[in-house]
């Protein structure tokens, strides 16, 4: 039986698509076990027992960045931590460790290497954070989401991704969910859809930009799905044919009723539409290092998508940007064409095929 450490987590980009290669691994070999490596804060204290996973825990040692007593600490803080990763390697049989960046990943890629242990390495976003530039030094076997992220020797196998989503790739599946989608929404089928999003707290020029031109965009035919977040700052238009929601449980229905959207472009966001098949106008979220700008590369390159920065996105520039693409049908199905040409709806069993061959290699 073969043991696999899965390490990674804090926010939902490291966690789903952890979780998504676990379900890959584990439909693919039933009889392996996997352990999943995180901490006790992050969205993996939750996620992952709930999917069903054993959760090893150590602590969240964020890598310091200024001189103050954080700093000061971190070394021995650090050393420690890397004692109970290779303990908890050596102890639990481990044969391979994978990781998907975060805060648990770094102290994982140095026990895998300290107890000669397989590698592999999957960096979710275009620009690599630094405990996967880290990591990438140490095995052959590092992978991407997409085409432009600068890791050595990487290969290409993009976005692990919960398959209620990437069962949307096939026409007559998105068909069928369409179906169930309006009807769970309160909105009409009969006509075209517009996804707004700002993931799970929202976008403030996102919503207010949409939000000002409610009347106008259900004038024009469409129906509006205004998912606005958790902090939103405009409220429900009450306009018939505008749905609007602070959270969404269900975005693979979403995704299925969509025929546009407007979101931010954080990784596996854009990646859920390339393999929807779904044309967008992304807006990026203008802080970090600027990822989300270089995550929607390909998908801007397709001719899938076009990109307005934060700061220009006003009630304006939607109306100059968003309403000429909304009313050329023709030109937002061929967005639609040339943004599924990069989706890749099997990366959760790419990336576990590339696991597997790995720890069996080894």
């Amino acid at each position: 039986m073969t043991t696999y450490l899965l390490a990674g987590g804090g926010t939902a980009g490291h966690v789903n698509p952890l979780l998504a290669t676990a379900d890959a691994l584990r439909a693919a070999e039933p009889d392996a076990e996997v352990l999943v490596l995180g901490t006790a804060e992050g969205l993996e204290a939750r996620l992952v027992p709930e999917r069903g996973y054993e959760l090893l825990t150590i602590p969240k040692l964020p890598f310091p960045r200024r001189p103050n007593r954080a700093a000061v600490a971190f070394p021995g803080r650090f050393r420690e931590t890397l004692r109970r990763v290779r303990g908890l390697i050596e102890d639990r049989g481990v044969d391979l460790v994978a990781g998907f960046g975060g805060y648990a990943s770094a102290p994982a890629y140095l026990g895998a290497r300290s107890t000669r242990r397989p590698l592999v390495i999957h960096e979710g976003n275009a620009r690599p954070g630094l405990a996967n530039r880290l990591g990438a030094r140490y095995t052959p076997h590092v992978t991407t989401t997409f085409s432009n992220t600068p890791l050595p020797h990487a290969t290409l196998v993009g976005m692990p991704l919960r398959r209620e989503v990437t069962a949307l790739s096939d026409p007559a599946v998105k068909s069928a969910a369409a179906g169930e989608a309006a009807s769970a929404f309160g909105l009409d089928a009969g006509r075209p859809t517009l996804l707004v999003t700002g993931g799970s707290l929202g976008a403030r020029r996102i919503n207010a930009a949409v939000h000002a031109n409610a009347r106008a965009l259900v004038d024009a035919g469409w129906n509006v799905l205004h998912i606005a977040g958790a902090r939103t700052e405009v409220d429900d238009p009450g306009i018939p044919g505008y749905a609007f929601m602070t959270y969404c449980d269900r975005m693979d229905l979403a995704l299925a009723l969509a025929d546009f959207a407007v979101s931010r472009a954080g990784a596996s966001t854009v990646c859920e539409l390339a393999v929807v098949g779904l044309p967008a106008v992304l807006v990026p979220y203008a802080v970090g290092n600027g990822e989300q700008r270089f995550n929607a590369r390909d998908l801007v390159t397709a001719g899938g998508a076009s990109i307005v920065a934060d700061s220009e996105f006003t009630a304006d520039r939607f109306r100059e940007v968003v309403l000429p693409i909304l009313a050329d049908r023709d030109r937002v199905e061929g967005m639609a064409v040339r943004a599924s040409s990069v989706g890749i709806p099997d990366g959760d069993r790419r990336l576990a095929e590339i696991i597997r061959s790995a720890a069996h290699d080894a």
